[in-house]
């Protein structure tokens, strides 16, 4: 009975741990610190001062399919058109930290 109870609590284990997401750790707080230093030129408010119609909220980036951390963090580390990379300028926590915020600010249409 003992053996049957363990190979059911370790089968739970192994099939919670291949199957769940890791925690989001992203600093938010200090997301907003590395926007306002590395973003807010073109991006202050979440608008695109260079692409007027490819802002930071929520609609746009539903829109051209960049509302999620990962595209985000893609973006910020491998730039795209007028955007820059900051793939070696921004350490990976940084860009996690920054595109966090924005996914959080998009969700809150911008209000901080």
């Amino acid at each position: 009975m003992k053996k049957i109870i363990s190979l059911i609590l370790l089968t739970i284990t192994i099939f919670t741990l291949a199957f769940s997401s890791p925690a989001l750790a992203a600093d938010t707080i200090n997301g907003a610190k590395i926007f306002s230093a590395n973003c807010a030129a073109c991006h202050a408010g979440g608008r695109n001062l260079v692409q007027a119609n490819k802002s930071l909220n929520k609609n746009d980036l539903e829109k051209y399919n960049m509302y999620s951390l990962e595209a985000i963090i893609s973006q910020v580390t491998n730039g795209k058109a007028a955007m820059p990379a900051f793939k070696g300028r921004l350490k990976p926590e940084q860009i996690s930290d920054v595109s966090a915020y924005v996914l959080e600010q998009a969700d809150q249409g911008w209000k901080r």
